[in-house]
């Protein structure tokens, strides 16, 4: 009897051609060009290693893959670690071996920490954007606007820590305590549901669904408030589509002064309620503004509701790379079923 344990000579390589046929993680690491983010990336390492003492640091442009893959599959620090040692797809796709060594937990938190603090996560969605552009993947005929949360745990605080934090003086927690204390969430309640954390509002692309810019907020900022900061220049001569969050005279009139097109579904009162004709039009905008939504959704679907971690620094700097993660993949998408002149991104 013949034993089908036993292993060919080409069986490893057999398999692990089958895996990459199957891997999105594949056609991501071979459809984007990674090396143009390496400049942006260094630029929050100011310092150079000045000596030789001791193992030498990861790279770092494999590093910020590794938070692509965070965001990509929403593991924590620990879990990252864990999948790099255990998985084959995610060590291909950093470019690691069996035989090499991977961060560890800690490693990975100093490196998105370092990141943060020098706002390069916030250049390398510019950098992406325009590499997008650049390969005329945006669209420019039309824009949508719309805001989602992003959810953070809640925090234990007493009625009197809370009272404290309002008033914009927090109590003296111990440092440790502290570092683990949200002040910048808040607390809003829609829909019937209360919900703690922040907010992310998006400008999109109407054709591509590619995010063009973006702003983020605690979760109890109206979403109509901060249309000003999404919109720019580059926007005039299009049609802008939004729910009736951003239903204002104010709103219509900034739209106007930019010369975009407000699309904005209109909003009932109880003193005013909308007419069939008004139905009738908000029916046919949302059938072009719900685009936007399938943003959020796939995000949320990809990366998770909630955002762990803590302060509002800390938390944009995880939205903006989901945000990065995204474009990436759609982009991706777009070359790879619509553009198949663009060899990559």
């Amino acid at each position: 009897m013949k034993n089908n344990s036993t292993r060919g000579l080409f069986d490893e390589e057999f398999r692990l051609e089958k895996i990459a046929s199957k891997d999105p993680l594949s056609i991501l690491s071979t459809k984007v060009n990674w090396e143009q983010f390496r400049s942006t990336v260094e630029k929050a390492f100011d310092e150079e290693r000045t000596s030789n003492a001791g193992r030498p640091s990861f790279d770092r442009l494999m590093m910020f893959k590794i938070l692509i893959l965070q965001e990509l599959y929403g593991l924590s620090d620990d879990q990252i670690e864990f999948q790099l040692l255990d998985r084959l797809s995610f060590q291909k796709f950093i470019g690691q071996g069996l035989n090499n060594r991977v961060p560890d937990a800690k490693t990975i938190w100093l490196f998105r920490n370092t990141l943060t603090k020098s706002g390069v996560i916030e250049l390398l969605f510019i950098k992406l954007g325009k590499q997008l552009e650049r390969h005329g993947l945006i669209a420019k005929k039309g824009l949508m606007v719309d805001a989602s949360f992003a959810r953070v745990p809640i925090q234990r605080n007493t009625p009197q820590e809370n009272k404290q934090i309002k008033a914009g003086k927090p109590p003296r927690w111990k440092k440790h305590k502290a570092k683990q204390k949200d002040i910048d969430a808040t607390w809003v309640k829609k829909g019937g549901q209360n919900i703690y954390g922040y907010k992310q509002h998006i400008k999109a692309d109407l054709k591509s669904k590619l995010i063009t810019n973006y702003v983020v907020t605690t979760a109890s900022v109206q979403d109509s408030i901060i249309l000003p900061d999404l919109i720019t220049k580059k926007d005039g001569g299009q049609k802008l589509y939004g729910d009736s969050a951003y239903s204002s005279e104010d709103i219509t009139g900034l739209l106007e002064k930019h010369k975009i097109k407000p699309q904005i579904n209109k909003r009932g009162y109880r003193y005013k309620q909308l007419t069939e004709k008004d139905k009738l039009r908000n029916h046919k905008l949302s059938s072009k503004r719900c685009r936007v939504e399938h943003i959020f959704g796939a995000i949320k679907q990809k990366s998770g509701q909630i955002i762990r971690a803590v302060g509002q620094e800390r938390v944009k700097a995880k939205v903006v790379l989901r945000l990065i993660c995204y474009n990436l993949c759609r982009g991706v998408h777009l070359i790879k079923n619509k553009r198949k002149g663009i060899a990559y991104l």
